[in-house]
């Protein structure tokens, strides 16, 4: 089927086909050709770079392209397999900087097409890798606000005073309340620049989220809790659902909006059609290892292990619980894993709705 129906990749409004190779020599690596390219020279000259420079030089023609020092591995390839390949193909010379060492790829060639051609490939093997690179921000709304953080404390000692006989249910799987968010994306940032340019998308957005808040912070409740799976006996994540309290769907305006312009600009992977926003209280994914020792990541249930829970009991004495109400004011870009003094998640940026 994948020969049949292969993956198509969009890369700036470009279709291309994406090949698995099953190689012994790099087991990672990767074909991938340009939907409808035929290989001879002569049909290269139409292909053109839209998205990058390319500059004539004494030698023929230049470009260079900003690439995570992270990303070079697959660009070059085991033994450097992948560039020669490349190089090969394309008839160009490739330059990646050292690994580690944060620059740019340079291609060098005597034709412009070459050069063209070879930009376009190692643009699709740079997006195909980013997919498969773990996230490393989100964008969310923060509901650690005092209020809500108290009615959640409750929340969590009348659960486990009244259901911690049901299987899966004790204290580890429970949110720390410094963290309470709904995510509205994720984001897999690669390096500084990177970082830095998210920031400056999020600031971007500042016109139309004021547009819709009429540059006021919304008032927000939190009330109720729903599952994510089919079966209420095998639960992995139990969350609180949020709304406006004028019952306007701004909060979701706002979330939509956010996800449609950092896909446009090519730094998230569109998900779902609308954003599922909700407050996470309770994950499987939290609950620890009491043999293993807590250092922030080791001692996790992973996916495959990860033990549910039994939330038939939790569901019907809680299912209309009040958390409690508060004023949204802020959209944060955040880091994954670190936390600020406040024990939140390390802001890279962030926004005001007034």
């Amino acid at each position: 089927m994948e020969v049949l129906r292969p993956t198509i990749i969009n890369l700036n409004g470009r279709m291309y086909r994406k090949n698995i190779i099953k190689e012994e020599h790099y087991e990672e690596e990767e074909d991938f050709s340009y939907v409808g390219q035929q290989e001879s020279e002569d049909l290269a000259e139409d292909e053109t770079c839209d998205t990058h420079s390319i500059d004539k030089t004494d030698k023929g023609y230049r470009c260079a392209i900003d690439v995570p020092s992270v990303l070079y591995k697959y660009i070059i390839g085991k033994k450097g397999e992948t560039r020669r390949r490349l190089e090969s193909d394309t008839k160009t010379s490739i330059s990646i900087p050292k690994q580690g060492v944060e620059g740019q790829i340079v291609i060098t060639g005597s034709h412009k097409a070459a050069v063209s051609s070879a930009v376009t490939r190692v643009e699709v093997l740079i997006e195909s890798f980013r997919r498969k690179q773990p996230f490393t921000h989100f964008l969310s709304f923060p509901l650690n606000d005092p209020k809500v953080q108290e009615g959640f404390l409750q929340f969590k000692d009348d659960v486990l005073q009244q259901c911690s006989q049901d299987h899966g249910v004790e204290g580890s799987i429970f949110q720390n309340p410094a963290k309470l968010h709904l995510t509205i994306g994720t984001l897999a940032l690669l390096n500084e620049m990177e970082v830095r340019k998210a920031c400056e998308h999020l600031q971007e957005c500042q016109n139309f989220i004021r547009n819709i808040t009429e540059g006021k912070p919304l008032l927000l409740e939190v009330t109720g809790i729903e599952y994510m799976n089919d079966d209420p006996a095998m639960v992995d994540v139990l969350y609180a659902k949020v709304n406006v309290k004028d019952r306007s769907d701004k909060l979701q305006t706002i979330a939509d909006q956010l996800v449609e312009h950092f896909v446009s600009k090519g730094l998230m992977v569109r998900e779902w059609d609308r954003v599922k926003l909700h407050g996470t209280v309770i994950n499987t994914l939290f609950r620890k290892d009491s043999t293993v020792e807590d250092t922030g990541g080791p001692g996790r249930q992973t996916m495959s292990e990860r033990e549910a829970f039994d939330a038939r009991n939790i569901l019907k004495k809680f299912g209309a619980y009040r958390f409690g109400e508060f004023e949204l004011n802020t959209v944060l870009l955040s880091q994954r894993y670190s936390t600020d003094c406040t024990g939140y998640y390390t802001s890279a940026g962030s926004v005001n709705f007034s």
